[in-house]
């Protein structure tokens, strides 16, 4: 091997997964196990097995480098001795958990940095790490699971990778995997899958691992293609790039990209809009607003590219996607202005290379040539300044001329006049500049240029020269002229920008968007009272009488009724109307206000239809509540009425005669069925208090159980429940009744349900929370069931024909669920390992009162 300074950079392969448990270990030292009998000396770094037997086995064989201890606050932990894994330099090292944080008084405070050192003494490393501990991903992560990861890498560590490998497993296989052990410890296993492996979070982490790999992927085809050097499109996959300036022909152009990218089944369309580098030239906001959206209806993404030559910095950026196609409108400019400029369509044909340009036409094309403004946005202060200058600086370059006339020639008189006029157009623009130009020349000519004294010129060049002088002040004056237009666009696009950003922020993120808006429309433009009107239904078009017009929104004081009251009146459309008292607003405020006026109407519109379909919902339920209570009163309640009747017949005949096991049997009969009677009341009674909002819980600390030992007593067939309690189990902050009642109401549910089976009732706490999970080994619920199982009059196996699954009219459940939520706690369902159902209930443990000394 040769020296270390010259060593070969090692390689470093990572096994990605979305979880732990789902193998990824496992795979690393099966790799491990494969390079070895190959002959490659392979060292086990670091591994954890965290406990796990099949992790352990693998580990059987292998050559395991001893682990450095370190003593941190008078404990002794350990962690990879580098050194010493250093000193063995073997060919490849199995390290694991690359994300892992090293104990303090380690080399390094990350593994990942201890790996580094690994790759750069050329040394091949093997390691893992969960997608939770990306940085990218660390608070996507603690959204969908609630739980903050301490401990993360960058992104970059990984992607420089040579090869990461996704270790891939199906949440349900996963939490199978747990619940059989193989992944934590006993006592942790209703936890985890109750928290973090529940199945909504398993499916979100697999997503994300697998769209992070398949981003790796484009990555490392982009990074090949630029270490290669490759500049050639390789049509891997059909990229359709359309360029937009924004203007009316965009809609055209990029329906005609979606239509292109359709016909080939799996393109992709990037809508690309070229802004200029000093960021002052480009279309308006609202115009691109309405480009994002048309490019996000037709499935494409747009991108904002910066660059002053827009047909390279276009063919730059369609290179570097990779695009097959380049869909260009064709030119506005007139055959006039394309006689000097042949326009941007034919300099991206040229240089275009493989990329297919498709150039549309559309009716903007061909619109003419246009001339620039000459209005000037110099100050006013500014202008006057300029004009005293034009008089002034002429004067004083011909007196200095005159005063000097025996020191110096015409050459340096021209170029005094030159100064002052530049000088004057720098300060005053073009007028100004151009009164200067005339006053100098004149001047010039009459006190300096032979014959003196008279306009007449002796010598032809000195024309030149006067010309020459008038024509540098225009054109500076012109220069400056336009940057102090694009200087003024520049800040008035900054504050449209800024305004616009602060109204989006108001309607998706704040509260009451629609008054919130209509105020701060107010206060940025100093305006009396700002008013949404809406027509009435029967309103005609034209028509703006008080009558006519509905106030939806207002702030202010003294609203507009109707857009003729108002002195400013912004269309929103053909039914809503922003009328505005107060100062006159300019063309540019209108439009802001316009773009404004649609976003708050946005906003009243999604308000209704959520207020509209929560009406809807109501109804829905309440109709549907209606049609199950009358299905189940008429089946449930008529069963127990019907044994009534029938006992209570049989012991009032004369003619049959009952012996006193008989009567007994018929008043247990009688007694049962009242039973039954009384618990589908009470269950009626206390959804009808759940739905007008009259359960008001009384708060206490309480054991689970005393609450389970209370609720067993008033339940049938209770020697079947199995109840594992620690006692040091926190109390939990909960109604005593409400909760006896609710695990009364679950354990009768699982007893029933679990065809005589026991039923275990196991309590745990977890992250401030404790639980109670109720556990059967039924039949499970049917798939799809797990949303539905707590509404009002579900049954889980209607067409089994097994009457004790059935039994009830399904408010049980649904009643215990309310009484959790009004307690702050909840209620929830899953599988129970091996089949069957568990309900857990979770409330918040109850706070520990302080000790405090007389």
């Amino acid at each position: 091997m040769d020296e270390l300074g010259s060593t070969r950079r090692g390689e470093l392969r990572i096994y990605l997964g979305a979880a732990p448990g789902v193998g990824k270990t496992f795979a690393m030292l099966g790799e491990g196990h494969r390079r070895a009998s190959r002959g490659t000396d392979v060292v086990v770094g670091l591994v954890e097995t965290h406990g796990r037997e099949k992790v352990a086995t693998l580990l059987e064989g292998m050559e395991v480098v001893p682990r450095r201890t370190i003593v941190h606050r008078g404990m002794e932990l350990s962690e990879m001795d580098i050194d010493a894994v250093l000193a063995r330099r073997p060919a490849v090292a199995l390290v694991d958990e690359l994300a892992h944080t090293n104990v303090p008084g380690s080399r390094n405070a990350k593994r990942w940095q201890d790996i580094e050192e690994l790759l750069e003494a050329g040394i091949t490393v093997l390691s893992t790490v969960n997608v939770q501990h990306l940085e990218s991903l660390n608070d996507v992560v603690e959204r969908i699971t609630g739980i903050a990861q301490r401990e993360t890498v960058p992104d970059e560590v990984v992607r420089r990778a040579e090869q990461v490998e996704l270790v891939d497993i199906t949440p349900e296989a996963l939490r199978r995997r747990m619940a059989h052990g193989n992944v934590y410890p006993a006592n942790r296993i209703d936890a985890a899958l109750s928290n973090y492996f529940r199945p909504g979070n398993l499916t979100a982490l697999r997503e994300l691992a697998l769209l992070w790999v398949a981003d790796q992927v484009d990555v490392a085809l982009q990074r090949y293609r630029a270490e290669q050097r490759i500049t050639d499109t390789w049509e891997a996959r059909e990229r359709v790039v359309v360029a937009v300036t924004g203007g009316p022909e965009s809609e055209t152009l990029i329906r005609r990209a979606a239509r292109m990218a359709a016909r080939t089944g799996s393109g992709e369309v990037l809508v690309s809009h070229i802004l200029r580098g000093d960021g002052l030239a480009g279309a308006p906001p609202a115009a691109l607003a309405s480009v994002r959206q048309l490019a996000q209806d037709v499935g494409a993404t747009f991108h904002t590219v910066v660059g002053d030559d827009v047909p390279s910095t276009l063919l730059d950026f369609a290179r570097g996607v990779n695009a097959t196609q380049l869909v260009l409108g064709t030119s506005r400019r007139s055959r006039l202005a394309r006689l000097f400029d042949e326009g941007i369509g034919a300099a991206v044909v040229q240089d275009s290379g493989p990329i297919d340009v498709h150039l549309v036409t559309h009716d903007e094309a061909g619109g003419g040539l246009r001339l620039p403004s000459l209005h000037s946005a110099i100050p006013h202060v500014r202008k006057i300044t300029g004009w005293a200058m034009a008089l002034l600086l002429p004067l004083a370059a011909t007196g200095v001329g005159i005063a000097g006339r025996a020191l110096f020639d015409l050459s340096v008189d021209v170029v005094l006049f030159f100064l002052a006029t530049v000088g004057v157009a720098l300060i005053g623009g073009l007028g100004s500049a151009l009164l200067a130009a005339a006053a100098s020349g004149l001047l010039l000519n009459y006190f300096l240029t032979p014959p003196i004294y008279s306009f007449t010129i002796a010598e032809p060049k000195n024309v030149a020269t006067v010309l020459a002088m008038v024509l540098v002040g225009v054109l500076v004056a012109l220069v400056v002229d336009r940057a102090a237009r694009r200087a003024v666009q520049a800040a008035r696009a900054r504050t449209e920008a800024a305004l616009l950003a602060s109204y989006a922020r108001i309607v998706f993120i704040g509260v009451d968007p629609v008054n919130r808006l209509l105020t701060q429309m107010r206060e940025n433009f100093g305006l009396t009272s700002v008013t949404l009107l809406a027509r009435h239904g029967d309103h005609r078009p034209g028509d703006d009488h008080r009558d006519g017009w509905q106030q939806v929104a207002w702030t202010g004081t003294d609203p507009c009724s109707a857009p003729a009251e108002a002195d400013t009146v912004v269309t929103v459309d053909d039914q809503m109307r922003l009328a505005i008292r107060g100062r006159p607003l300019t063309a540019p405020d209108r439009a802001v206000l316009e773009a404004a006026a649609s976003q708050a109407v946005l906003a009243l519109r999604q308000q209704r239809a959520a207020d509209q379909a929560l009406v809807a919902q109501r109804r829905a339920e309440t109709t549907e509540l209606r049609t199950a209570l009358l299905s189940a009163v008429g089946h449930d309640l008529r069963t127990p009425l019907t044994s009534i009747k029938a006992a209570v017949g049989s012991l009032r005949d004369p003619h049959l005669r009952l012996s006193a096991a008989d009567t007994a049997e018929l008043l247990a009969t009688i007694e049962d069925s009242a039973d039954r009677l009384t618990g589908l009341v009470e269950n009626l009674l206390d959804s009808s208090r759940l739905a007008t909002g009259e359960v008001h819980p009384n708060l206490l600390p309480v054991g689970y159980d005393e609450v389970v030992a209370c609720a067993l007593a008033t339940v049938d067939r209770s020697d079947a429940v199995a109840v594992d309690i620690a006692e040091d189990l926190p109390p939990v902050l909960g109604d005593p009744g409400l909760l006896e009642r609710v695990v009364a109401n679950v354990v009768d549910n699982a007893l029933r349900h679990a065809r005589g089976a026991a039923v275990e009732v196991r309590g745990s706490a977890h992250a401030g929370r404790v639980e109670l999970r109720i556990c059967d080994h039924g039949p499970g619920l049917p798939r799809g069931a797990v949303e539905t199982v707590f509404a009002p009059f579900q049954r889980l196996h209607p067409d089994r024909g097994d009457r004790q699954a059935v039994n009830g009219i399904g408010l049980g459940l649904s009643v215990a669920k309310g009484f959790m939520e009004a307690m702050g706690g909840t209620l929830a369902a899953e599988d129970t390992p091996g089949g069957g159902l568990t309900v857990v209930v979770s409330l918040a443990a109850a706070p520990v009162a302080s000790e405090t000394s007389a």
